[in-house]
């Protein structure tokens, strides 16, 4: 049913909901803040860069298991007997909370790629499919990746994925390249969602397909890690994979072939809600970490906060960072309320825009910081590469544009075309009249 536009701009998270936040605010202050630090100085020098280093694992699963006893766990999911049943709407404010702590999704199994893995096998999987894969990933026992991006190929267009999967005697063979396959350098990644073509002939949106395939299926081979920024974020990785005659069951197909982009509006949609509400907890600890360095440094005579336009920086982040939130909340409430599809062009609004503020935000606060802003001594460099990455990852920047202004100029033409034949109708009316 449609919304009314007070109805839409109604973004208070439900009552339901609400005691929900609370836990998850105090399980990342309780059990995930205390642990990050040791958690990364464990990994620090580790002979295998594409391990964990012992003691890291058995930390994440013991913040991992307190949150399942407290109940927090799959909430991400819309369905409630797989998770908590929450709207869009609802989750964009948890999210928020999740993108302020590096540790914090992992700890409550609502961490990407798995999130988007798990919501498709969930909706779309065959009983055998979720039997397989998507019973060991809500029970946070592997990790999943999705293999979409192609490096001979301009990936923004997905009409233009290359990867072959041809059916001979009941196995789809996989021929092909991947690159920047996000969280397949994790030893725990057992299962790809990969994007292929099985039809070539078809019209444009139906060439393509998704399917599963075992990551250590004959023929994957994980060339080795893309970098971002001159960094490898082992052990998750953003891996270079070929598929060399990679041969897995024809059932691994996801929905039937040649719906291969009806599966991804399934997993974008609320996955770019999510990954914009999380860049927004990110701005926020941003903000907070430019105000505790301001305070605490001083130059010239002042605290550093005092120097130059330092105070209205902190203004206009705060502004920025509100603007987002009503930005993200309201696509949130377009996708409980019209449907992935109706609200795609929300979706794409907050795309275009959170991860470019975030960036400037974190940008404004490396520079307070001076040259330990963009050390190792900061999370503030690790975060801004993160948010720039995000301007690439789930469509660049310039296609989600398009398809705001596309839509825009539609609509404009539309309604003058409306106005003009009104116009042409009254006129006719008076001549007809005699007026």
């Amino acid at each position: 049913m449609s919304e009314t536009p007070m109805e839409m701009n109604n973004l208070a998270m439900s009552e339901k909901a609400k005691p929900l936040l609370a836990a998850v605010i105090k399980h990342i202050r309780e059990n995930v803040d205390p642990m990050t630090e040791e958690f990364f100085r464990l990994g620090e020098g580790r002979a295998d860069r594409w391990s964990y280093a012992p003691g890291q694992l058995e930390l994440l699963e013991e913040a991992k298991q307190k949150a399942r006893d407290a109940g927090l766990w799959n909430f991400f999911l819309p369905n409630a007997e797989t998770g908590e049943g929450l709207s869009n709407l609802d989750y964009a404010y948890i999210a928020a909370e999740l993108g302020k702590s590096p540790l914090a999704p992992e700890t409550l199994n609502c961490n990407a790629p798995d999130t988007g893995n798990m919501e498709v096998l969930e909706r779309i999987g065959t009983p055998a499919q979720k039997e397989e894969w998507l019973k060991p990933l809500l029970a946070g026992k592997i990790r999943s990746a999705f293999a979409m991006t192609e490096p001979d190929m301009a990936s923004s267009d997905a009409k233009n994925i290359s990867t072959s999967a041809v059916l001979e005697n009941g196995e789809w063979v996989i021929n092909g390249e991947k690159y920047y396959i996000s969280g397949a350098g994790d030893p725990r990644c057992k299962i790809m969602i990969t994007m292929v073509k099985t039809s070539p002939d078809a019209e444009p949106f139906r060439q393509q397909s998704q399917i599963l395939v075992p990551i250590d299926t004959p023929g994957v081979e994980i060339v080795g890690p893309m970098h971002v920024f001159g960094h490898d974020d082992a052990p998750h990785g953003h891996m270079h994979i070929k598929f060399t005659n990679v041969r897995v069951p024809e059932e691994n197909i996801l929905w039937g072939e040649g719906r291969g982009f009806e599966i991804s509006q399934v997993r974008l949609g609320p996955g770019r809600i999510h990954h914009c509400m999380r860049s927004i907890g990110s701005a926020e600890k941003a903000l907070d970490l430019m105000i505790e360095r301001g305070l605490s440094r001083e130059a010239f005579g002042k605290k550093i906060i005092d120097l130059g336009k330092n105070m209205e920086t902190i203004s206009r982040a705060k502004i920025e960072i509100e603007a987002m939130r009503l930005m993200v909340l309201k696509a949130a409430k377009a996708m409980d309320t019209l449907g992935n599809k109706e609200a795609r062009i929300w979706v794409s609004m907050i795309k275009a825009m959170v991860p470019e503020k975030v960036c400037n935000i974190i940008d404004e606060a490396m520079q307070v910081h001076g040259a330990t802003g963009i050390s190792q001594w900061s999370p503030l460099s690790g975060m801004y590469t993160a948010q720039r990455t995000l301007r690439y990852a789930d469509g660049p920047d310039e296609v989600h544009h398009h398809v705001i202004a596309r839509a825009e100029v539609k609509d404009y033409q539309s309604s003058n075309s409306r106005t003009d034949r009104a116009r042409n109708e009254i006129a006719t009316g008076r001549t007809r009249s005699g007026v």
